[in-house]
């Protein structure tokens, strides 16, 4: 199959130290990545990547455990804390329209230190998520494959420990790899499907409000604060996880078409719809069933079983399957932009970088579905789940400083959108975002700790001597 080399550079004045910066802007590139994705294209893998395992079962863990009634509250704090970092993406998408996300924003802005470690991060996160949302999916595809009577061979069922005879979760492997397959098929033929996997979702989370409205009973409601304001706000810091995803899609700029303008209104559009089915969908629940009797696990399909709609928990089932497979591509997409952008930029090897003839980078996407294929399908998802956090929350702190630096350093330059109410709404984020940080376990600092000690030796090695901005090139990204 054709490759192209799309490390098309200009010379710039060689730069020395670690914080050197990539320009913000530069003249168009030819060849590498396709501009074909829409605004509805982006909103989608936003929404791909936002609506998936939190809207099905975390909003029953965090009510039962937490919350209660008040869950919706958790969601409410969760996703104005969030929307804090979305604004500061989408300013940057407006004007940085190339691929990489908070890496890129990093290396323009801060340094190209800060912005290596960051990418470095997000390699490590996304891939983590990709496997923590396969075994997830293939988790219902059991329940369903029960549920219509076909016995299955226990050893395909699991990875070894998660149950008797479990030898490998085989369904979470074929996701992992299928998913890789049909992004290396190219972006137009992958969000075409992903916009339609996306509409049927967001078809069956409505259905999933509309009918469960129906046997909303006032008195479950009551307390609506069980465990105080302490208790909701407890419960935002774990909802969080599952409102943000706009990140996922910022890594698709250099496929968009008018990015400029395209993707802040992606960014905002999929996080406000996002929410909007987050606040029903857990207002529907938490009126449905009582708190207390929730389990956490599959909690729609419980509730609608309480009520006497047994049957309509297999729709809910499906609609999980369909949610959580477009959260697989949306940070596929994600993992594998970000290596194409470190590759690009000489901080990996430009093999790296090579597209295929449909304009996909398909060695770090055959890589990364092989190595999430491997969590996957021999590792527990508690273990997967620990990896996916820390990365996150310090890419939105990044993203967050650089936009208010980058506003006093650089007034002048042309923004498609500006965050309203600088400084305050970038540091709301930083602070909100490093609170989070506080509340994760031990043994997530180690593990980061670990990858990042990994992340200094390769950059020491190899990417700092072989930056091309280091040797006076500077990759020419798309500017529109």
């Amino acid at each position: 199959m054709a490759e192209h080399d799309s490390s098309s550079t200009r010379p710039v004045p060689p730069q020395t130290g670690i914080f050197r910066r990539k320009p913000v802007q530069a003249p168009p590139a030819e060849g590498g990545l396709e501009r074909s994705i829409g605004l509805w294209q982006l909103t989608a893998i936003g929404l791909g990547a936002i609506i998936g395992a939190g809207i099905f079962a975390l909003a029953g863990t965090v009510a039962k455990e937490d919350a209660g009634p008040a869950v919706t509250v958790s969601f409410l704090i969760a996703g104005v804390a969030s929307a804090c970092a979305a604004l500061s993406y989408a300013e940057f998408g407006g004007l940085i329209p190339a691929a990489g996300s908070a890496y890129t924003y990093g290396y323009a802005v801060l340094g190209e230190a800060v912005g290596w470690f960051i990418g470095w991060d997000l390699l490590l996160e996304y891939t983590a998520i990709v496997a923590v949302v396969a075994i997830g999916v293939s988790q219902y595809i059991s329940f369903l494959a029960e549920s219509v009577g076909l016995d299955l061979p226990a050893w395909m069922l699991g990875a070894p420990g998660t149950g008797e005879g479990h030898r490998v979760d085989l369904f979470a492997v074929l996701l992992c790899l299928g998913v890789a397959w049909l992004l290396n098929r190219g972006i137009r033929t992958s969000t075409r499907v992903e916009t339609w996997l996306v509409g049927v979702k967001l078809l069956i989370v409505l259905a999933v409000i509309v009918v469960g409205a129906f046997y909303i009973d006032a008195d479950n409601l009551t307390p609506y604060f069980p465990n105080g304001l302490g208790g909701a706000a407890t419960g935002a810091a774990i909802v969080f996880f599952a409102v943000f995803g706009y990140d996922a899609m910022s890594t698709a700029a250099e496929e968009s078409k008018d990015a400029e303008r395209n993707l802040p209104k992606a960014v905002i559009l999929s996080l406000a719809v996002a929410m909007v089915l987050y606040l029903l969908a857990a207002t529907v629940l938490t009126g449905m069933v009582n708190y207390s009797d929730l389990t956490g696990e599959a909690a729609f399909s419980e509730a609608f079983s309480a009520v006497g709609l047994g049957g309509f928990s297999e729709i809910v089932a499906i609609g999980a399957i369909v949610g959580i497979i477009t959260v697989l591509f949306s940070f596929t997409l994600a993992a594998s932009r970000v290596w194409y952008a470190i590759s690009r930029d000489g901080l990996l090897p430009g093999w790296f970088a090579r597209t295929n003839a449909h304009h996909s980078p398909s060695r770090p996407t055959w890589i990364v579905g092989i190595v999430a294929a491997g969590i996957a399908g021999f590792a527990q998802i508690g273990e997967a789940a620990e990896l996916t956090n820390i990365g996150i929350l310090l890419a939105f702190v990044v993203v967050s400083a650089a936009v208010i630096v980058l506003r006093y350093r650089s007034p002048e330059l042309p923004r498609t959108f500006r965050v309203p109410l600088m400084p305050l709404t970038p540091l709301l984020g930083i602070a909100f975002s490093l609170w989070l940080i506080t509340k994760l376990d031990p043994a997530t600092w180690l593990r980061f700790g670990a990858w990042f000690v990994l992340g200094a030796i390769i950059y020491g090695a190899y990417g700092y001597r072989h930056s091309k901005l280091g040797r006076g090139e500077a990759v020419q990204t798309p500017g529109g």
